[in-house]
């Protein structure tokens, strides 16, 4: 795209608030916040949401993709460290193992980084995007149990967009409106009313660390699309790398299975 990541991060919340704004006044959903507390939280979990947003895409235009999903995906690993120090709890040996074989599969994965180009600050900003979703995912949880995902997603939308609408009056030489139009809709419905919000769904059910861990899955479809679409085929190390992630993967989806049935049962 040929805005500014914040222009273009901007439009993307907007037309995903609006989108499920009128969803939530269709299905005749409640939009009152319980308590100025969490208010804050969800403002927040918002700010954390434009931040991780708005630096991932600056790690997708100083490199590429396979260094911004790769850099992200480092997210699972944060998560696992810093949901007990937040929320107080115990560290599990599981959880950390799990975290241990993603940043590995992730560091097996990750191609040759040059120093001469901006491949360092992409690397940056990818860290960066995966420390500050890792830091929303956590606050989002600790007010999750008492609204609907679509409902949280909405609020989060509106601050991001709030916070972004400055940069629209900033002196830059990058256009505010592109003919990239089918390219953003397709990011307002398929990743973020449908995706992001099937997450912050699955932050009722699930602790942040386990849908982290699950969502670990995400750099094999970064791979597997441009084998698919472009003919692109992975080398060794990938598979190696790959193996790793989907291992975790597997053994994070059986755990939390498990978890759920004996919490039914």
């Amino acid at each position: 795209m040929e805005m500014q990541p914040e222009v273009a991060i901007f439009w993307r919340s907007l037309f995903a608030a609006i989108v499920l704004g009128l969803f939530l006044k269709l299905t005749k959903r409640d939009f009152p916040l319980r308590s100025q507390q969490d208010y804050n939280l969800i403002m927040l979990g918002g700010g954390l949401m434009a931040l991780h947003w708005v630096t991932y895409f600056y790690s997708l235009d100083l490199s590429n993709v396979a260094i911004a999903i790769i850099t992200l995906h480092t997210y699972p690993a944060m998560t696992v460290l810093l949901e007990p120090l937040l929320l107080k709890t115990r560290f599990q040996i599981f959880h950390l193992t799990l975290a241990a074989l993603v940043v590995t599969g992730v560091w097996i994965m990750t191609p040759e980084i040059k120093t001469d180009d901006y491949t360092v600050a992409a690397i940056g900003f990818g860290l960066f995007s995966a420390f500050a979703y890792a830091i929303r995912n956590i606050v989002t949880r600790k007010v999750m149990p008492y609204y609907h995902g679509t409902t949280m997603m909405f609020y989060q939308l509106c601050i991001m967009a709030l916070m972004l609408c400055p940069f629209l009056y900033f002196k830059t030489s990058a256009p505010l409106l592109t003919d990239d139009w089918p390219e953003m809709m397709g990011l307002v419905f398929l990743t973020t009313c449908i995706g992001h919000t099937l997450l912050v769904v699955n932050l009722k059910r699930y602790k942040a660390v386990t849908v982290a861990l699950l969502s670990s899955i995400i750099p094999i479809y970064g791979i597997l699309w441009p084998y698919l679409f472009l003919g692109e085929r992975p080398d060794l190390k990938t598979y190696i790398g790959g193996a790793f992630i989907l291992a975790t993967f597997g053994m994070a989806a059986y755990r939390a299975s498990m978890t759920k049935k004996s919490e039914l049962s």
